[in-house]
């Protein structure tokens, strides 16, 4: 997935950005309201993790915006406004989760791992996919019943082909599922991650459609 991080806590924004890469996700960090503005009109993301207290606004408002302009953008809260009221509010703003500083980094990662599943419209955390059986809480593939390992990144191209079967994803929609606007990418860094891939999974689990890009093969 690619996150936008919008957190002007230096120190706890560096903590969340390690987290999520460490995750083998693509994290984009801005410290105020309207950076996080200008990232989300360049830039398609699949979550927006939101502080409440920012420097240039609140942001409860920028949430709301999102909402009455139709962005479906899933959006975790992450605030030191703790009380029930301040939930309510946020959640009726157009959250889909609250989650109270400070944290888990842990939980953080679950939490975001079960907003995007609910998105994807299949919360349940397992999935069978031909002689694959995916983990998609534990970040783990078995394939015939024995464990197959993944890298990080590895394991966040497989997951971008899981969560959108059948579709055809370009070379350029992966590198931004995987890497940050800021990031340098070699060109030939997808086709190195679909070999590996596709050496641990089965090649026919990966298809190629030559000059066009990748999609989950059939089970």
């Amino acid at each position: 997935m690619r996150i936008l991080l919008i957190e002007d806590d230096t120190v706890l924004g560096a903590a969340v950005r390690d987290q999520i890469a460490g995750d083998g996700q693509s994290v984009d960090w801005v410290t105020r309201l309207d950076a996080a503005g200008d990232a989300m009109a360049g830039a398609a993301y699949d979550l927006v993790l939101l502080d409440l207290m920012l420097p240039d606004g609140r942001g409860i408002g920028f949430l709301k915006t999102l909402r009455a302009r139709g962005d479906v953008t899933p959006v975790i809260i992450l605030t030191a406004l703790d009380q029930v009221s301040d939930r309510i509010d946020g959640l009726n703003a157009g959250a889909d989760d609250y989650l109270v500083k400070p944290f888990d980094l842990s939980e953080l990662s679950a939490r975001i791992g079960s907003v995007a599943r609910r998105y994807t419209g299949n919360p349940n955390p397992i999935i069978s996919h031909g002689a694959l059986e995916i983990d998609l809480a534990a970040r783990s593939i078995h394939r015939d019943g024995k464990p197959v390992a993944l890298t990080a990144r590895e394991w966040a191209l497989f997951e971008a082909l899981l969560s959108r079967p059948g579709q055809l994803l370009s070379k350029a929609q992966l590198e931004e599922k995987l890497y940050a606007f800021d990031s340098e990418v070699e060109s030939n860094t997808i086709e190195v991650h679909v070999s590996r891939l596709r050496k641990k999974l089965g090649p026919r689990f990966i298809e190629t459609e030559r000059g066009m890009g990748y999609r989950l093969g059939k089970p």
